[in-house]
């Protein structure tokens, strides 16, 4: 029996007058993760494309494993390290039962560093996806609809957010509330103004500052601190590293923030495909640009950040990740063509502006965005009203 054919008989358990009735929304989504849906829009006002919200959905997610396999090898790079430094020859936690089975603890192995990382960050995103799920299926339920695909890419960006050291439960609470805050109390799926994943990751942030920041978070390895070099900069220190090191991602940083080499690789597919809009990318670049090189005209004697170039701000802390994969997230981003440049600009100029003003707050790229999601319809509305009185001006 194939599986197509068991998910046939078994589907009318999960339709209306079936026992498992209160289950549907998990056997949609199993259905539909496997499967195309076997029935198409209706009406001819409709456009039919092969490329549908599934479709979207998994490219996305598949691109997004690009930052993920590159930012783990740094992971392990970074944690290895530091290991053998200390003289530490095996794997600590509870990671260490498998973990110590099939890699050593030498920093030169590529193999020992590339599963060191995937060791820690696969059980992390398990967890926060089955979280996420389940509170999905909580409200598909409750609702009568199915649970949308988008929250697997919420999963992974909420992850690759995240510092190494991060302990489950906080993950927990900060994808339930992310999901719940952000999405579910609005409607679902395509009735939020705020990216999910953004706002999990900002309620961590300043609920659980000590576990969020500082140099005790982000080297995967008890009792070892180093610094960000974005945090080091704040502080008028030396980076620690070298623009082309930083380009790469060999430095400490959450999983998806370090390589801005395998977030540009994936920005290309991404737009490639039309799926991240390449307006959002260049106004935030081009925010970004403008309001780094004014600062540096304008200059400081007290704060260092003044000094910091664009090209700096490109390299360091989450700009990139976010500009590629947090803003142009379709559903709380601008949706107009000028829209989306007006909207990335004003968050390449808050980012720097936050990096900058606010050297408390080193990572402005975060609440960059969110504040941006908050004006997305405002930019939207002032297009569209634009464009309606130049049309009745033509008569």
């Amino acid at each position: 029996m194939g599986l197509r054919t068991f998910l046939d008989n078994i589907a009318p358990q999960f339709e209306d007058g079936g026992k498992l009735k209160w289950a549907y929304p998990m056997y949609e989504a199993l259905d539909t993760v496997c499967y195309t849906p076997g029935f198409v829009t209706g009406g001819s006002s409709h456009v039919r494309d092969g490329m549908d919200n599934k479709r979207i959905m998994i490219t996305v997610w598949l691109c997004a494993f690009i930052p993920v396999i590159v930012g783990s090898y740094i992971w392990g790079l970074n944690a290895l390290s530091a290991m053998a430094e200390i003289g530490q020859t095996e794997v600590t936690g509870w990671q260490g039962f498998y973990l110590n089975l099939f890699i050593g603890t030498d920093p030169g192995s590529v193999w020992n560093c590339l599963a060191y990382g995937l060791g820690h960050f696969l059980p992390l995103y398990a967890w926060i996806l089955i979280v996420g799920v389940a509170v999905e299926w909580v409200f598909a339920a409750k609702r009568g609809h199915e649970i949308g695909e988008g929250y697997f890419v919420t999963s992974i960006l909420f992850t690759l957010s995240l510092p190494p050291s991060i302990p489950y439960w906080m993950a927990a609470v900060g994808v339930i509330f992310g999901v719940v805050v952000a999405k579910e109390v609005f409607g679902g799926v395509g009735k939020n103004f705020l990216n999910p994943a953004l706002t999990g990751r900002a309620f961590l942030y300043f609920a659980y500052p000590a576990q969020m920041s500082g140099d005790q978070v982000w080297i995967a390895v008890d009792g070892v601190s180093q610094a960000t070099p974005l945090g080091n900069a704040a502080v008028g220190l030396d980076y620690g590293v070298d623009w082309m090191s930083a380009f790469i991602g060999l430095m400490p940083g959450s999983i998806g923030e370090t390589s801005t080499l395998a977030i540009l690789i994936a920005a290309v597919l991404l737009c490639a495909t039309r799926i991240a809009s390449w307006r959002v990318m260049v106004g935030v670049f081009a925010g970004m640009v403008i309001t780094a090189s004014l600062l540096n005209l304008i200059g400081s004697d007290s704060n260092p950040m003044f000094e910091m170039p664009w090209y700096w701000h490109l390299v360091l802390g989450g700009f990139a990740f976010g500009m590629v994969f947090m803003a142009t997230d379709p559903v709380s981003a601008a949706m107009t063509n000028n829209g989306r440049i007006y909207y990335g600009l004003l968050i390449g100029f808050m980012c720097v502006l936050i990096r900058v003003v606010n050297p408390a707050f080193p990572e402005g790229m975060m609440l960059a965005i969110l504040f941006g999601n908050l004006f997305a319809p405002l930019f939207d509305d002032y297009v569209m009203q634009a464009n309606i009185k130049r049309r009745l001006a033509r008569g």
